[in-house]
């Protein structure tokens, strides 16, 4: 029985704070019905917030595979709130396969694809009212709700005058006489108009920058270099530890070697100018595979303190276009 991805956003129209995607895999039984647990989920804006905080506790135990994808107020100012979305999702995307989920279809709550131009593009559909209607995409709204809230709860500890863990953010009467009265904080979307009206000219962000194109005189080795640092940058951003980048021997070279939780993750970078004649993930060929596997086994027999505490797993990232876009990371074995 095939699953779904459910992909849903909290945070789109706060005035602080972060944008937070989350993004669910539900396994159903052969039959195709879903676990009793599920019963109870639905959009997370009809639930109290002791029943949404007690469905998130119990999809992130029991989901088949969970992700949330996270973008600064100041990354929302740099990007603007288009980009933003598709970073978030991606980002989403990249925590939930680290837990090697199948799933056929994806669903996203709304009317636009985030994941267009990516290879998961033709697995889309976007449906107005999904958190309502499909379960995936609920829960992905609730565990995406639940860590929204309480990171902006917290953030009320730090700048305790804004009010943040009554309006989470957003717009209310409250929080624009908070405004009004202290100016922005460093959590404040400055991009926003009702924070830029309080904002000097020279304290307003930055207009977005163009993306930088690829120099025609670039050597293949900066090519790559650059398509790795996009990768570990964004395995960072989830949770990764990176160990080594470009690591080479005489025999095995391996692009990026990375921890997280208990698992090392030995990353194949792969960049092209343009997908038209393919995805750059279609150059991990069996040959590729093998050298791959032997690279990282090799690894692992020199650093026997990492063997024997991480369990080893292959990645294959790829990464195109003139802006160097991250198209896809996932696991491969």
């Amino acid at each position: 029985m095939s699953n779904l991805l459910g992909i849903d956003e909290v945070g789109r129209g706060p005035w602080a704070g972060p944008l937070v995607i989350g993004a669910v895999v539900l396994e159903k039984d052969a039959t195709g019905n879903y676990p009793a647990w599920t019963t109870d989920l639905t959009d997370s804006k009809k639930l109290s917030k002791k029943k949404r905080e007690s469905l998130s506790e119990v999809i992130l135990k029991n989901a088949l595979a969970t992700g949330l994808g996270w973008v600064s107020a100041s990354e929302i100012d740099t990007l603007g709130l288009a980009e933003s979305m598709k970073l978030a999702t991606r980002r989403a995307l990249l925590r939930l396969k680290t837990q090697r989920p199948t799933f056929s279809e994806i669903i996203i709550d709304g009317t636009v694809n985030f994941l267009a131009g990516t290879p998961l593009e033709s697995r889309v559909t976007v449906l107005k009212k999904a958190d309502l209607l499909i379960k995936e995409v609920s829960a992905a709204s609730i565990i995406a709700k639940v860590a929204r809230d309480r990171y902006m709860t917290a953030l009320a500890r730090d700048y305790p005058d804004y009010g943040f863990e009554k309006h989470m953010g957003y717009g209310t009467k409250l929080h624009s006489e908070m405004l009004q009265k202290l100016g922005p904080c460093p959590e404040h979307r400055r991009s926003f108009r009702p924070v830029a009206a309080l904002l000097p000219a020279s304290d307003l962000c930055p207009a977005k920058e163009t993306p930088t194109k690829i120099s025609p005189s670039a050597t293949t080795k900066q090519l790559g270099d650059r398509a790795e640092t996009l990768v570990a940058e964004s395995l960072v951003r989830a949770g990764h530890q990176i160990l080594a980048r470009n690591h080479k021997t005489r025999f095995y070279e391996i692009d990026i070697i990375s921890t997280e939780a208990d698992k090392i993750y030995f990353t194949e970078v792969k960049y092209r100018k343009s997908q038209s004649r393919g995805t750059s993930l279609e150059m991990i060929t069996k040959d590729k595979l093998r050298q791959m596997t032997f690279a990282a086994e090799a690894f692992l027999k020199s650093r026997p303190d990492l063997s024997q505490s991480y369990s080893p797993l292959l990645a294959a990232a790829s990464v195109s276009g003139a802006d160097f876009h991250l198209d896809d990371w996932f696991v491969i074995s």
